[in-house]
């Protein structure tokens, strides 16, 4: 590994948190770096459609994505593809040490804006048959599953926007929820009430699924009896999962505060408990995941930067 390259900040992650920070890093004329381990916009790629992004309706993930990317470039703004391997704080130096597999930063301020990894559901051969059946990406996988049925588990906004996403190809898509209503913004809802290929099974889990190299049996429980019964899909069937995300805070997580379900602790201004490092996106503690809040924190983490780093940016 080559001698430390010192920098004024270090992004860790480009989705749209950490796309967002390092435009407004570069207006603040921070020497920062980007650094993504997989794609450029994260989880946000696989998204067929976006059309909550105020000022720019109808669009796709990919789309929106790129023309941010494109944006923090055009300003001037460094992104390398390279896997951050550890994340150490050097309280006497006032300095953090961001470690890759051929450079080490010496980084004044971090964000780190990584995201969240699905959540698995749990039941039996999940990862068995996962790409065999299972599948946590609907725009990644729904085409394979044209005129078969599948399910999926979840009853958020991420597994009503899925399965809506499903219909084009399934011949049937079938949500099972677990609880007794859906926890979906009420207009998906009446979206999913109103397509006669949907259907929904409310107090319901898979327990888990099986067959030859496709799942061709799955066994459900009734959440409220227990009783269980397995049924058989000869052509092969879709699981598709949306429970919920968990946040990628290995790198950090003896640096900051995490709440009971493992998402940093920071306060408005994305301070975390260590001076000089920030988070933004999904990774963080907040009451709402989207797009634009993970903008919005990407560009409130930068300006903080700039201020810890003693260049105050005026809103």
């Amino acid at each position: 590994m080559s001698e430390c390259v010192n920098k004024d900040l270090v992004i860790v992650g480009a989705g749209p948190a950490g796309l967002s920070a390092a435009i407004y890093a570069q207006r603040a004329m921070l020497d920062t770096i980007t650094l993504e381990q997989e794609a450029v916009g994260g989880q946000v790629v696989l998204t067929s459609e976006v059309d909550n992004y105020p000022g720019v309706p109808h669009t796709d993930g990919f789309t929106l994505v790129d023309a941010m990317q494109n944006q923090a470039k055009d300003l001037g703004a460094t992104i390398e593809m390279k896997n951050v391997s550890a994340i150490e704080h050097d309280k006497d130096e006032s300095c953090f040490y961001v470690s890759t597999a051929d450079t080490k930063y010496c980084a004044k301020t971090v964000i780190l804006a990584g995201g969240a990894t699905p959540r698995k559901a749990g039941f039996a051969n999940e990862a068995e048959f996962a790409g065999m059946g299972v599948s946590y990406c609907a725009t990644c996988d729904g085409m394979f599953f044209r005129g078969r049925e599948v399910f999926v588990i979840g009853g958020g906004n991420s597994a009503a926007e899925e399965a809506l996403f499903l219909t084009r190809f399934a011949k049937k898509v079938t949500m099972v929820v677990r609880k007794d209503h859906l926890r979906a913004q009420a207009v998906v809802g009446q979206e999913l009430e109103n397509n006669p290929k949907v259907e929904i099974r409310f107090l319901t889990s898979i327990v888990g699924v099986d067959g030859d190299g496709r799942i061709q049996k799955i066994t459900f429980r009734n959440n409220t009896n227990g009783q269980e019964h397995t049924e058989t899909f000869e052509d092969g069937a879709g699981v598709f999962v949306f429970v919920g995300r968990v946040p990628s805070t290995e790198l950090i997580a003896s640096l900051v505060d995490l709440d009971e379900v493992g998402y940093v602790i920071s306060d408005d201004r994305m301070q975390t408990k260590t001076p000089g490092l920030f988070v933004a996106g999904d990774v963080r503690q907040k009451p709402l995941r989207q797009i634009v809040t993970a903008a919005s924190d990407g560009a409130v983490a930068a300006t903080s930067a700039s201020a810890y780093l003693g260049h105050p940016v005026e809103g």
